[in-house]
């Protein structure tokens, strides 16, 4: 592997009520490098008195935080910005070392997205109405309280700081737990909110499991809202943890977005296009469009155009320029792609035709969870392969008879994160966007933006994040009647 420029934060204790607490000697977790399959570094795993232990401290900090006055928190937020940029580049860094995606899209994304979120929950902040009046009745938004924040591996800073930025906008003061699979750039971030001079007690972090240190955040009587992006397995263990108590529970949990390309949209552009999306991050997003939909009178064409592009990815080496796709996250993942693909491969439930890539790693990469880029085309829209999501880079081609067989098979899914439409005519695409049952239709792949509302309907979660929309979801309503 190409040397690193950055040394590891730190990552043998928590940080708890300010102060980097060494664990008390349980389990760890090994970091594994995914390009290589080597030992990063032992994470320290959290039990229950430690999750304890950081929660104390955050409610011990919440009063005094959530009256910190609303410039004093902007100004700290605008320092955390800024130590964010410093650091930008070992963020992106890290990020490579513990997920394996492309050195050069952990700058041009994975970093950037989290400077996007803290950008955005700033100017939310100025505009946001705190307070208003309706006759005698006043209006007004208060810190929802302690927050856990549970994040997953697959976009370590956009899911950490869509979540930390509006709760510490809010008043609310936390404890976050990224994934074990991901936890270097948390951590670097953790060292950040020590440097911007954040109250001790308001951001605590901690390393462990799901099902022991997510559960106990989930359970824990004094936190008033859980915060999870993650799979939907995850998302049900946290709302079922969290019932006793009758908390707010936020997800924003699994997709199987549907690309639906329209019989007068440039075919050769929107699949190249589709197809470079779908990959993106190696397939791990949960709003990629891994289900193409195309005519069924195009789809040889759209699977050669597709074939075509595919062919000039290189797998290999995240550090290395010239590298397209890098490993995915880790041997778990690894293994279930391999199984969903052979299911494509085997036609289970349907007709699928293998167009390009198949089981096993790429030639000439013998370590590392390395994935042949695969697509397969005429998909049953009923296989496991064109319904479960298979996080990887795996795409789905799926053909259709005219429009509303379209929105049909987009619709008909468990899931409803994200939708992509693409045509030659705008108002046909708005009509079509406007059919889907989703949370974000993209329309000609229209940028992304950190201002805009995301979050999904059916098993895709509950709540929205980003900008004016995730800082409202870290705050209650109350009304005074009589205030005058």
């Amino acid at each position: 592997m190409t040397d690193f420029k950055f040394p590891l934060p730190r990552h043998d204790a928590f940080l708890i009520g300010g102060a980097w607490v060494a664990p008390r000697g349980g389990e760890t977790h090994t970091l594994v490098n995914p390009a290589d399959e080597t030992r990063i570094a032992d994470i320290p795993m959290a039990d229950e008195a430690e999750v304890n232990a950081a929660v104390a401290a955050a409610t011990a900090a919440f009063d005094s935080w959530a009256q910190t006055p609303l410039a004093e928190r902007r100004r700290l937020l605008v320092r955390l910005l800024d130590l964010y940029n410093g650091a930008y580049e070992e963020l992106a860094e890290l990020m490579t070392r513990e997920m394996g995606t492309v050195r050069s899209f952990s700058s041009s994304a994975q970093s950037w997205v989290g400077q996007q979120h803290l950008e955005a929950t700033l100017r939310a902040m100025d505009g946001f109405v705190w307070e208003e009046s309706r006759g005698d009745m006043r209006l007004i938004r208060e810190p929802v309280g302690v927050c856990a924040l549970i994040t997953p591996w697959n976009w370590p800073m956009n899911q950490l700081v869509v979540k930390v930025a509006p709760a510490l906008a809010a008043g609310c003061t936390m404890v976050a737990k990224p994934s074990e699979f991901s936890p270097l750039s948390s951590l670097r971030f953790a060292e950040l909110v020590v440097e911007a001079g954040i109250p001790p007690g308001v951001y605590n972090h901690i390393t462990g499991s799901g099902p022991v240190a997510g559960s106990a955040l989930s359970r824990h009587p004094d936190v008033a809202m859980v915060s999870i992006t993650g799979s939907t397995r995850a998302g049900i263990a946290v709302a079922r943890d969290a019932a006793e108590t009758v908390k707010r529970v936020h997800q924003e949990l699994g997709g199987k977005s549907a690309n639906i390309i329209l019989p007068d949209a440039d075919l050769r552009a929107r699949v190249i296009e589709g197809v470079e999306t779908c990959f993106s991050n190696c397939g791990q997003a949960c709003k990629a469009p891994a289900r193409m939909l195309v005519p069924h009178d195009r789809m040889d064409e759209a699977a050669d155009i597709a074939r075509a592009h595919v062919e000039t990815i290189r797998v290999g080496n995240p550090m290395d320029a010239e590298t397209g796709q890098g490993p995915v996250v880790n041997a778990l993942q690894y293994d279930r792609i391999q199984d969903l693909i052979q299911a494509g491969i085997d036609q289970e439930g349907g007709s699928a035709r293998l167009v390009i890539g198949g089981t096993g790693r790429p030639d000439g990469l013998n370590s590392g969870y390395y994935i042949r880029p695969t697509v397969f085309s005429h998909t049953d829209p009923k296989s496991r392969i064109a319904t479960e999501e298979i996080f990887g880079p795996v795409l789905t081609i799926i053909g259709y008879e005219d429009e509303d067989e379209a929105i049909r098979i987009a619709n008909d899914t468990v899931y409803g994160l994200s939708g992509y439409v693409q045509s030659a005519d705008t108002e046909r695409a708005r009509r079509v966007a406007r059919r889907l049952r989703c949370g974000t239709v993209f329309i000609n792949n229209a940028d992304w933006t950190a201002d805009m509302p995301f979050g999904g309907y059916g098993q895709s979660g509950n709540g929205r994040e980003h900008g004016e929309f995730g800082l409202a979801d870290f705050t209650e309503l109350k009304a005074v009647l009589g205030h005058g």
